[in-house]
């Protein structure tokens, strides 16, 4: 898990650069309606599309989700399509997150590939946690700290294996902490329950899924007749918008839900609004920001952004990709160092039973003939 984390660490930045071609080549025209844009992905896809992103950036394509992760980029001034995706890299990033989040377990397997990584997670925190307490100086002077501080040279097997140990320990373990810490609450809910209580507020019901309606065939299309009112009214909700996605909904009675995000990149909860709007009036029925949530839920969104490094921006990433690639070391050295103690102690009670033995027989070859 450490390995994929590593893996992930700039999957984002790595997408956004393979894809940096498909860009609007029309910045002087004026952008076409999303109702436009939503029919022609329609015709360019044969299906309906799922969902729409449009960027406040006048180079940026809109980007259209199909069904069956189907992804679409279209020129926001012409509609002409501008590609399809960088596949092979998005498609390796996606086997690296199903290794990562249930070993890439299929089918019936999922849940049981989502528990094996979720103890996993809870092991390691226990083992981070606890880490800071054992390996911890006895005396807080430059004499006992410098040996767990910085790597030292000339030292090899065993004497190597544990100042690397406690090196990368002393300096990953926060970040490793704050990484697990944030999978927890994406792996179990009693850890989000205990967050809320933590924080002193009421942890929220798990409200039952809606069952959907069984339709044969392929569903009729939502009519989206208003669309370019409704997306006026989120312009207009939230000045200095960066993104604007909307998923289409699948019946008519479902609402139209918004989401309006203050900067161009994951991982701040805190710039992101979440709007309802009436599709007959466009009218806002209902806003939702970071500001109306409890501590909590403030908290427990936070954690999730922790988790991947997010929360931090570039930095946080890549601080959370050397605690990452840290983990995976300790586990090599910790392995290591286990190994080496076991064989000793098998060593130690072989030798200890070849000398009792010959002892014995020394007792037995002293004592008189009877």
């Amino acid at each position: 898990m450490c390995v994929t984390g590593v893996l992930l660490t700039y999957e984002q930045q790595i997408i956004r650069w393979a894809e940096r071609d498909y860009r609007s080549t029309s910045p002087a025209a004026s952008r076409l309606p999303v109702s436009n844009l939503i029919d022609k992905a329609t015709h360019l896809a044969g299906s309906n599309p799922a969902a729409i992103t449009v960027r406040h950036d006048e180079a940026a394509p809109v980007e259209v989700s199909g069904p069956g992760g189907r992804l679409l980029f279209l020129d926001a001034y012409t509609g002409e399509l501008r590609g399809e995706g960088a596949k092979s890299v998005r498609s390796f990033f996606r086997s690296v997150t199903d290794w990562h989040r249930r070993l890439a377990a299929t089918g019936e397997h999922r849940d049981t590939g989502r528990a094996i990584t979720g103890a996993s997670n809870l092991l390691f925190g226990v083992l981070a946690l606890s880490g800071l307490i054992l390996w911890a100086p006895r005396k807080w002077s430059w004499r006992h700290i410098r040996p767990v501080f910085w790597f030292r040279g000339g030292m090899s097997g065993k004497a190597r294996d544990f100042n690397w140990h406690n090196v990368i320990g002393f300096w990953c373990a926060i970040p490793l902490i704050g990484v697990v810490l944030g999978a927890l609450v994406i792996s179990y809910p009693w850890a989000t329950n205990l967050v809320y209580k933590v924080t002193g507020t009421e942890p929220p019901r798990q409200a039952a899924r809606p069952e959907q309606p069984r339709t044969a065939g392929t569903p009729a299309p939502v009519s989206l007749e208003g669309i370019d009112s409704a997306w006026t009214a989120a312009e207009r909700q939230v000045p200095g918008w960066q993104v604007i996605s909307f998923r289409i909904p699948q019946r008519a009675a479902d609402p139209w839900a918004f989401t309006v995000d203050l900067v161009d990149r994951r991982g701040r909860p805190d710039q992101r609004h979440l709007l309802t709007i009436d599709p007959k009036t466009a009218q806002i029925v209902k806003t939702e920001s970071f500001e109306d949530y409890n501590a909590g839920r403030k908290a427990r969104t936070w954690l999730r952004w922790i988790h991947t490094g997010e929360a931090g921006g570039i930095a946080g990433q890549t601080i959370a990709g050397i605690a990452s690639f840290g983990g995976a070391v300790l586990v090599w050295t910790g392995f290591a160092l286990a190994l080496r103690r076991f064989r000793a102690w098998r060593s130690r009670k072989t030798s200890g039973g070849r000398e009792s033995l010959v002892n014995s027989d020394l007792r037995d070859v002293s004592q008189p003939t009877v």
